[in-house]
């Protein structure tokens, strides 16, 4: 293995496999530094929803960049598949967003109105309509509106794509290795010391998830990223019981292939254990079994929980750290990693070759100060 690279990366879930994809694309040379395996944390642990619409609502900060990203996803899925052989099982079935309560469907009503003055599809459909599309909800459906653009996605699947396929295009990967200390030549970070031995780069990026801000720390910096635990479990069913994914203001419900179904999720932040709970998951199955009676007699599968990384305003950080030159970060993006992939992998490789990123998500926007000053 090399000791000088363009570009390394710590962090080897799906979002920093983008990123090394994209890169090896540029033809740069790329290493990704995992303290565990590749994709092992909230990147595996993801029900893998391409929400635009229904995790965001129109005039959200991050709306246009989401439409974005999710357009990308056929071509995305095209090439990692044509290159790693990965079937990233792309599902576009859309999301069913639903109203539980009068308030909910008040709310939701308007955003619904609100996307499609923006030129977004979102049908709105009646109480009696939403069970004509999906005949398994319940009467605790009041309503709710259909996004035919959202979709789903595989998140392990997606990861290990993105992984393999820039391994292919020449990125190395060194898994089980934990960075010990950033190497700083005057006002300059230039390489990484490790538990394998130490290693140079031209530019190195941080996409460490909700583990970025202790990972920053060592280089001198701190960055606002926090960890939010998420809970879920996955169950069988014989039957194909819906057909898209029902999106609900406490939790999700996401059909899979085969009768298979992910339902989540909790939200606990400033948790990094990954134990599932019994309090987390009866709520949970109280609410599914609750819009889709029939959940009673699926059989159960197994349970979950993963770390997603969180910001105070609920934008994540993509850009250059202020204060030391050759270092970037991509991280809190929440629950919407798997979504942005495609499009953080693409504004990151911008930024390395000398392209400006937005500065929506400029990380100095915030308080980012040197620890050590």
């Amino acid at each position: 293995m090399k000791q000088h690279y363009d570009a390394i990366i710590v962090g080897g879930g799906v979002m920093g496999s983008s990123i090394a994809y994209q890169l090896s694309k540029r033809n740069m040379q790329v290493l990704i530094i995992e303290k565990d395996g590749m994709a092992k944390k909230a990147s595996s642990a993801a029900a893998g929803m391409l929400g635009a619409q229904s995790e965001l609502e129109g005039d959200h900060q991050l709306f246009p960049l989401a439409q974005q990203s999710r357009a990308m996803f056929p071509v995305v899925a095209e090439e990692l598949k044509s290159l790693s052989g990965i079937d990233i099982e792309l599902k576009q079935t859309g999301i069913l967003k639903v109203a539980q309560t009068e308030d909910e469907l008040t709310h939701l009503k308007s955003v619904a109105a609100l996307q499609r003055s923006m030129g977004q599809e979102a049908e709105w459909l009646s109480a009696e309509k939403i069970r004509m599309k999906e005949p398994e909800l319940s009467a605790a459906a009041l309503g709710g509106f259909y996004i035919p653009n959202d979709g789903q996605v595989s998140a392990p699947l997606l990861s290990k794509a993105f992984a393999q396929s820039a391994a292919v295009l020449g990125t190395d990967m060194l898994e089980y290795t934990k960075v010990d200390s950033f190497i700083r030549k005057d006002n300059r970070i230039i390489g990484v010391k490790t538990t394998a031995g130490t290693y140079y780069a031209e530019e190195i990026v941080v996409a460490g998830g909700a583990w970025s801000s202790h990972i920053l720390q060592k280089a001198g910096e701190s960055l606002d990223v926090y960890p939010v635990k998420g809970e879920c479990f996955a169950v069988q069913h014989d039957q194909q019981m819906i057909s898209s994914s029902i999106f609900l203001t406490n939790g999700y419900i996401v059909p899979k292939s085969g009768g298979r179904l992910i339902i989540g999720a909790t939200q606990k932040p400033g948790d990094f254990d990954q134990t599932v709970h019994l309090h987390g998951l009866s709520g949970l199955i109280a609410n599914a079994t609750n819009m889709i009676p029939a959940l009673k007699e699926a059989k159960w599968e197994n349970a979950w929980a993963g770390i997603r990384p969180q910001t105070g305003d609920d934008l994540p950080y993509i850009g250059r750290c202020p204060h030391v030159n050759g270092l970037s970060v991509a991280a809190g993006h929440f629950r919407n990693g798997i979504l942005l992939s495609p499009i953080t992998g693409i504004l990151v490789a911008d930024l390395l070759e000398g392209k400006p990123v937005d500065d929506t998500f400029a990380i100095d926007r915030k308080l980012l100060e040197e620890v050590n000053s």
